[in-house]
């Protein structure tokens, strides 16, 4: 055979085995209108079924074998679940099937629109409850914080921590009078202090003020207060606990001092200062619940000018005690003793003068005193800040003052006044140059004896309790509002 020949029946063979590879499939596009909606590939025949704006729509193509990729997994055979079921195949017609698109169920209202409201609760739901579950932690982590610090209040008193010295059968009384009158006048020893500080059950809060809070607790059975300073009051707290400590201080019309020490909770140190508890209070709330005798009033003038004087006072010796002024006495620093006398408290601005060197120890507090008791010269800056009796004489202003709140308060002849404060012509005193001291000629006596005292005399502390001593057993006492 001619090989000519044998060439042409191998093109025709091999184009009748093309077309023997080809295959039939049903087409729904456009383009395969002319041909009556069939095509012809030598890949795939694909049917696919879609929703479409809420329309099911079926679609029927061929894909060529070079689009079958990758191979075995081809894209274009790929379902996409709950939008579209796509199903290849490769036989003739094989795509003439109707798919269904599977029904997925996502739960409970599942393809439901949700409204504006059901938006925003939504929204807000999780964001409220975000909101409250932050504000309960704060408060939890507050609550914790304070029965930590003051876990003494649900313990019990630890006896191991006492140390020997410390005697079961001692009072705090026994114990610090014992203390106080052996050795130097000063006090407890550090060691007994921090001692008895740790072992004190606190009981109720009692006060507050700009420094912290005070607590009324528990040790061996008597009651004590315990002034809690907040952490940046340190300086308040290390400046009283030094004054109360000073030689010789102790007088029974100045508070008790006990103890003070410096308490770690574990969040922050807690400063402590443990005194003497007087259940009256302060004398401004005293006078404020209660109007006096002329007696009271008598016996709370004359207690505290004896607590001030001794404060004043300078005690010379081998370990003498130096004269202190106390520079922001008040009703509210002044505690009223169940004998209904007074003791002076809240040393944290008070200053030292040591008479050797003459120099005055001011203690570098930001702390400044109560505007309404402080002296014309204090509120002008003009005073002598290294005169000691500058000081002085600013205390016995202020607790002219204070007399005239007491005074207020007495129900003599049935005269009593319900306000407990008083207004001052300061620009009268200024302009009359009379000492802070003149204050105290107003009472208990006629305004028209004000001149027959000695002011120089007056301003001496043994003075003015002389004065009050004397014109207590005076005829126009009894009724000094006349």
């Amino acid at each position: 055979m001619d090989p000519r020949q044998i060439l042409r029946i191998l093109i025709v063979l091999s184009g009748l085995n093309g077309v023997c590879d080809a295959l039939l499939c049903n087409c729904t596009a456009p383009h395969c209108e002319r041909d009556g909606f069939k095509c012809e590939t030598n890949g795939a025949c694909v049917a696919s079924t879609s929703v479409i704006e809420g329309q099911e729509q079926h679609v029927r193509l061929c894909i060529h074998k070079e689009k079958l990729v990758p191979p075995g997994q081809p894209f274009y055979c790929l379902s996409a679940e709950g939008l579209m079921n796509t199903h290849c195949c490769y036989t003739d017609y094989c795509n003439s099937i109707d798919l269904r698109l599977p029904i997925v169920t996502n739960g409970p209202g599942a393809g439901q629109d949700w409204g504006p409201v059901e938006l925003t609760a939504v929204v807000a739901g999780p964001v409220f409850v975000l909101c409250v579950l932050v504000l309960l932690g704060l408060f939890l982590f507050q609550h914790h914080q304070r029965a930590y610090g003051h876990r003494q209040r649900l313990e019990v008193e630890d006896p191991s921590t006492e140390h020997m010295f410390l005697a079961k059968d001692k009072t705090l009384q026994d114990l610090i009078y014992d203390l106080s009158t052996s050795g130097s006048g000063s006090g407890l020893p550090l060691f007994v202090q921090r001692t008895v500080a740790r072992t004190i059950v606190l009981q109720e809060i009692i006060g507050k003020g700009r420094f912290g809070e005070v607590w009324r607790g528990k040790w061996r059975g008597g009651d004590v207060a315990v002034k809690i300073f907040s952490s940046r009051e340190e300086r308040s707290w290390f400046r009283e606990a030094e004054i109360y400590q000073t030689i010789m201080l102790r007088h029974e019309n100045i508070l008790g001092f006990i103890a003070a020490d410096n308490k770690d909770n574990g969040t922050w140190t807690q400063l402590w200062l443990v005194s003497d508890y007087h259940e009256n209070g302060s004398l401004f709330d005293y006078l404020n619940r209660y109007s006096v005798t002329i007696e009271g009033m008598i016996k709370l003038a004359l207690s505290a000018a004896s607590g001030l004087a001794h404060l004043h006072m300078e005690i010379l010796g081998t370990q003498g005690k130096p004269g202190i002024a106390h520079r922001d006495l008040k009703s509210k620093n002044i505690l009223v003793k169940k004998n209904c006398t007074c003791a002076i408290a809240d040393l944290g601005l008070a200053v030292r003068h040591e008479s050797i060197t003459d120099t005055i120890d001011i203690a570098p507090n930001q702390r400044v005193g109560t505007k309404r008791y402080m002296a014309p010269e204090v509120l002008e800056e003009s005073i002598n800040m290294r005169h000691f009796d500058s000081f002085k004489c600013a205390d016995i202003y202020a607790l002219g003052l204070v007399y005239w709140e007491i005074a207020r308060r007495c129900n003599a002849g049935g005269a009593e006044n319900k306000s407990l404060y008083f207004s001052l012509d300061l620009a009268l005193l200024k302009r009359t140059h009379l000492p802070a001291v003149t204050l105290l000629l107003y009472w208990p006596i006629p305004i028209s004896h004000c001149y027959e005292c000695d002011i120089a005399f007056i301003q001496q502390f043994d003075g003015i309790i002389v004065y009050i001593k004397t014109k207590s057993n005076m005829e126009s006492l009894k009724n000094p509002f006349v």
